[in-house]
């Protein structure tokens, strides 16, 4: 627990941002008010209301300045000026510039120490262009914003933590940014961000790039020339790490718990399994019952988890979105400003 508060940044108002916070605050009401959680909601005032009248919602959620010495346990910060009314599910240049300017603001009050960490709702790439932003996402733009030149995405649903070597790139450019220095980058983050997390004595297993980790070069030589050293270094340095494993046996062992976490060579690769054990579906409707997720940046001189999920416009407005993957974005990020202690596994 941390005494600070977490400012909680809406993404693009006309995705189900609002909505998930709303419903957020609601279900942890009972530890804001206790003061055991502190959060700062940043965004359009506009569509916070929108999201608090159409859920019923009776939690008082005040305004609150930047520059102010004492903020409630919940409040609410402006991100920008409010233009012509953003309508839930609808794709607006409004929509991008609030996105962006909430995650500047979360920024920059977490570097200065008024808020713990940043924990994102999503944002929608295309409208962050056509405001101006020319981000592939959240994870750039906030490299940008920290002057950070390198960070890495983990995403975790349960013991599945999956850290990323590349992510928002062609599959054509995935063996170029395999490199010894940024393998290794991505593997003492991962092991960082797992003993703040708690784990006493991380264990991490690598992914191979090509199947059958290479087949003893009869399908590549990435994962013998490039990850195999590198990985023997971080063993040499006192890290527990194992690979290259084969891609397709890799998340199976993570899941029964042989790992602590896994590194991915790529987006796809990484994304896939834990997105599958999170997304749970009603067979009978093919919607989606829960979101379960929470994506972390590390390598950041601020603490970001998001949730795993997008805007999903084609459902905004309707009082449906499931808020989970929020909540436990907000508890990984407790966690992390917290520093839990290291504990045997």
């Amino acid at each position: 627990m941390t005494s600070r508060h977490l400012a909680i940044t809406m993404g693009d108002p006309a995705g189900i941002g609002p909505e998930i916070i709303v419903k957020a605050c609601v279900g942890l009401k009972d530890r804001i008010a206790k003061g055991d959680l502190r959060i700062l909601i940043i965004g359009s005032g506009a569509a916070l209301d929108g999201a608090k009248a159409a859920l019923g919602a009776g939690i008082a959620i005040p305004e609150v300045r930047a520059e102010d010495r004492d903020w409630p346990n919940l409040c609410f910060l402006q991100a920008d000026i409010e233009g012509d009314p953003i309508k839930p599910g609808v794709l607006s240049a409004d929509g991008g510039r609030f996105a962006y300017k909430a995650i500047e603001h979360g920024v920059r009050l977490t570097q200065a120490g008024r808020t713990a960490a940043i924990v994102t709702a999503p944002l929608n790439k295309e409208a962050l262009n056509k405001a101006g932003y020319h981000f592939p996402g959240h994870t750039e733009m906030l490299a940008h914003l920290t002057g950070v030149r390198g960070s890495v995405m983990l995403l975790a649903h349960g013991n599945m933590r999956v850290s990323h070597v590349s992510t928002h790139v062609a599959l054509e450019d995935v063996p170029k940014r395999l490199t010894p220095e940024r393998l290794r980058m991505v593997i003492d983050l991962t092991n960082e961000a797992l003993l703040r997390l708690g784990i006493a004595k991380p264990k991490i297993a690598v992914a191979a790039l090509n199947p059958h980790a290479g087949e003893g070069g009869l399908f590549g030589r990435q994962d013998i020339d490039v990850s195999a050293p590198t990985i023997a270094k971080a063993v040499a340095d006192g890290l527990d790490v194992v690979g290259p494993v084969p891609g397709d046996t890799i998340f199976v062992k993570l899941r029964a718990g042989q790992y602590d976490a896994a590194v991915a060579m790529y987006h796809d690769q990484g994304h896939i399994p834990v997105k599958l054990l999170g997304f749970q579906v009603d067979p009978a409707t093919g919607r989606w019952q829960e979101l379960s997720g929470v994506n972390i940046t590390l390598g950041l001189p601020i603490i970001r988890t998001s949730v795993d999920h997008g805007t999903a416009f084609d459902i905004a407005g309707k009082g449906i979105a499931n808020e989970h993957s929020l909540i436990e974005a907000i508890d990984y990020a407790e966690r992390l400003a917290g520093g839990a202690s290291p504990v045997s596994k």
